[in-house]
């Protein structure tokens, strides 16, 4: 056995001492190497493996580190979404689990310093809620993930839908209730009479042995027989209603010279526009080359607060790297602290969100009691189209 061989008592002491967490100051990232005192560490750092590794990140530094802290940070967040996805938690907790896995990337080959500037970091890019305590930081990871958004989404709509057909119902069911007690008074007059005679008489004997005959169930069946009645009239009137709603509207309909194949064409129209609609409304709305306004309180400090930019990269779908208008500063915000901006009447903007998401069109007119705008769509394939009622938050003014 050699004496450096893997199965010696040296060797074997140096793995146990190895074994498990070490100082992180010790720790070459570009060569993946752990040292376990300071001697070792300098000794290392004068190697021939560890300048030619150093010769490599001195050709482009801020490359490599940012290569590091990306990795850092996606790992970071991996672990958070499968670990305290739902739960707040304090953010040493989650880095020590992190930090378990010897061969994890080291913070200090990252942009961040301390653990406190990347928990700031991710508050302020949106990745995370951060809370300041007296116990320390908390972390609570935000889920942006498209299928749970929408899953959620979809789960909202149902119970709105269902909530409005129940609303629905309960309305025609007040109504039908009123109308039935309407014809139910008008016939009260009329039963007066018949009730005078079914009030119970007292029976006398007389001399005669004559034997006393009664009639049972007559009444009852009359007056059920009348209830049925007055309520099969009542909905016989409401269908009759509607049958002549319907008639008079497609009497002028044929007044008018419009057939029922335009109510068809119209309804199909109608259609075709809210799948698209629904189609191309989506949980995200930045796109490059529009002009927004910062209105995250967190940078009204720094000045940036009512700022307006301009987005010249989206990241992640929700995120937008903005160029400010007066310092030519470069921002990165989140979309739920961003506002669009309507410009004047005459200028261009760009669809960011619904049926016609993407398009450039022209603003006419604004109606600020509805707080929607009335734009004409430029080029493209519905080029000179006019659309009446665009919300403000789904257009933005086009930077020139």
């Amino acid at each position: 056995m050699g004496k450096n061989d893997f199965l010696t008592p040296k060797a074997i002491a140096n793995r146990i001492k190895a074994k498990g967490l070490q100082k992180l100051r010790w720790y070459c990232q570009m060569c993946q190497k752990q040292c376990r005192d300071e001697n070792g560490f300098k000794c290392h750092c004068m190697s021939e493996s560890h300048q030619r590794q150093m010769e490599i990140f001195g050709q482009n530094p801020n490359r490599i580190v940012g290569g590091y802290s990306e990795e850092f940070e996606n790992l970071f967040l991996e672990h958070m979404k499968r670990s305290h996805r739902f739960s707040r938690v304090a953010a040493t907790v989650v880095y020590n689990e992190y930090i378990a896995d010897r061969h994890h990337v080291h913070m200090n080959s990252t942009q961040w310093a301390t653990l406190t500037e990347f928990v700031k970091y991710l508050g302020k890019t949106g990745k995370c809620k951060v809370e300041e305590t007296p116990k320390g930081w908390f972390i609570t990871y935000i889920d942006r993930d498209s299928e749970t958004l929408f899953k959620e989404k979809m789960k909202n709509k149902r119970i709105r839908a269902d909530l409005a057909d129940e609303e629905k119902q309960e309305r025609e069911i007040k109504k039908q209730r009123e109308r039935a007690e309407q014809l139910m008074g008008a016939g009260n007059m009329d039963g007066t009479e018949q009730q005078l005679e079914l009030q119970p008489k007292t029976l006398e004997k007389s001399e005669t042995d004559q034997k006393i005959k009664l009639t049972l169930g007559s009444t009852s069946r009359s007056t059920v027989k009348e209830k049925a009645e007055s309520s099969k009239f009542v909905f016989d009137e409401i269908d009759s209603e509607n049958r002549e709603k319907g008639n008079k509207d497609s009497e002028k309909a044929g007044k008018n010279g419009e057939g029922g194949g335009r109510s068809v064409l119209d309804e199909l129209m109608r259609e075709e526009e809210q799948a698209k609609e629904r189609s191309n409304r989506k949980d995200y709305w930045l796109c490059e080359g529009i002009i927004v306004k910062v209105m995250s309180k967190a940078l009204a400090d720094k000045g940036y607060y009512k700022q307006k930019g301009v987005i010249r990269k989206v990241i992640d779908k929700y995120v937008g790297e903005i160029e400010m208008l007066e310092n030519k500063h470069v921002l990165r915000v989140d979309q739920e602290e961003l506002e669009t901006v309507i410009p004047q009447i005459g200028g261009l903007v760009r669809i960011v969100n619904g049926a016609y998401r993407g398009s450039n069109a022209r603003l006419l007119a604004i109606d600020t009691n509805n707080y929607c705008a009335k734009v004409q769509i430029e080029r493209g394939i519905y080029d000179g189209k006019i659309l009446k009622a665009i919300d403000y938050e789904d257009l933005s003014k086009l930077a020139q």
